[in-house]
């Protein structure tokens, strides 16, 4: 049980040729996410700016509020 036999490094070989070998995945894999950090961020400082101002409603008549104040004020 102290050293470990052929197929134990056989295995671990493989196992580490399937996640670190073939052309760059590990600088694939911090590369996106970078990009998903900077997407994440964009994200955050786009919620953080004020919403543009509601356009004025084209509707040009008194409110109700408006008539039964002015209503109060004629009556006094």
């Amino acid at each position: 049980m102290g050293s470990l036999s052929i197929w134990h490094w056989l295995i671990l070989g493989a196992v580490v040729l399937l996640l670190f070998g073939g052309k760059g995945k590990i600088s694939d894999l911090m590369g996106d996410f970078a990009k998903g950090i900077k997407s994440f961020k964009k994200g955050l400082a786009d919620d953080e700016t004020p919403p543009a101002a509601a356009p004025q409603s084209l509707d040009h008549r008194p409110s109700v509020e408006a008539s039964q104040t002015s209503q109060s004020q004629k009556a006094s």
